[in-house]
């Protein structure tokens, strides 16, 4: 009597009997295959990479402090400790990765690859996710203090703004605000009979209203020429240069006002797109390396008796 031939299931490939290649069918409804996650061993990792990272990032500030020689001035520049920095925090976070998702894909006990590269990116996606909440708190914190240093200064503005006020309100009564209206109206509006007071005054409210309209109409520009003339003790074709002269000044530095913030906000959003494409490689790299190191420390296929089983896996 010829005997079955045995179905091992913990062998690399399908088993071959006599040549031809046996299958196994599992009838609908089998139970689901029990689940080859390990949670301590993702925990694990993810404590291991941060760990390394911490460390190796210290090492890297050590290291930075002793290039600053300020007796000697031989310091690095800004622009080359800050590419420095970038780039050992880079290499120290790939390599605490990398380690932790060693330990996570050793300590799962898996031997198959997909298992344990999956279980290096829980230990990516963990040490990120942590990372995220204490440089969150860090911000938070910050901002915090700002927030209190700022109400601080807006209630000592607020109190020092309400003393002028009262001061101001002690010192006029309704019957002075009525002698200062009578004197503005039945004053002469001859720009060479007025005070310098009221022509200041005058002058100023038409440059205000230059900078708000963007132009003066025909009178306003003649009534601010005669101002100009008489405050000035000069002719008033002169006064009419000298506004006319104001008034290309103002729009030369409303132009370089209007391009400098327009570089800024396009260096702004540069800056703001190259940081995001940086950060998005770095944490990529990361999920590789994590991936990577978690294969490397999966468990090896052992032979016994000529075929290729698995080592067998130590639940965690």
């Amino acid at each position: 009597m010829q005997s079955r031939p045995s179905i091992d299931p913990y062998a690399a490939g399908p088993a071959t009997v006599q040549g031809a290649a046996a299958t196994v069918a599992a009838p609908e409804g089998a139970p689901a295959l029990p689940p080859r996650l390990s949670w301590g061993a993702i925990i694990a990792g993810a404590i291991v990479a941060l760990t390394i990272g911490l460390m190796l990032n210290t090492l890297g500030v050590a290291v930075g402090a002793t290039a600053v020689d300020a007796v000697g001035r031989d310091t690095p520049s800004a622009s080359t400790f800050g590419i420095g920095a970038g780039i050992w925090l880079v290499v120290s976070n790939l390599i605490g990765l990398a380690a932790g998702g060693y330990v996570a894909g050793r300590l799962s006990g898996t031997a198959d690859g997909t298992d344990a590269t999956l279980h290096g990116l829980g230990v990516w996606a963990s040490a990120f996710l942590v990372s995220a909440v204490l440089l969150g708190n860090v911000i938070g914190g910050a901002v915090s203090t700002m927030s209190g240093a700022v109400s601080g200064l807006a209630g000592g503005a607020a109190r020092g703004a309400g003393s002028a006020a009262s001061a101001v309100a002690d010192q006029t009564n309704p019957q002075a605000l009525i002698d200062r209206a009578r004197t503005a109206l039945t004053s002469p509006s001859e720009p060479v009979r007025m005070t310098a007071e009221r022509r200041g005054a005058e002058i100023t409210g038409l440059i205000g209203r230059r900078v708000a309209n963007g132009s003066l109409t025909d009178n306003e520009r003649q009534r601010l020429n005669a101002l100009v003339a008489a405050e000035a003790g000069i002719p008033q074709q002169e006064a009419a240069q000298r506004v006319r002269s104001y008034e290309l000044e103002a729009q030369r530095l409303a132009r370089e006002a209007e391009n400098r913030a327009r570089s800024a906000a396009d260096a702004a959003a540069t800056g703001a797109a190259t940081t995001g494409f940086l950060v998005f490689a770095a944490l990529l790299l990361g999920a590789a390396a994590a991936a990577f190191g978690a294969k490397a420390g999966a468990r090896k296929l052992l032979v016994v008796g000529g075929v290729r089983r698995r080592a067998a896996r130590v639940s965690a």
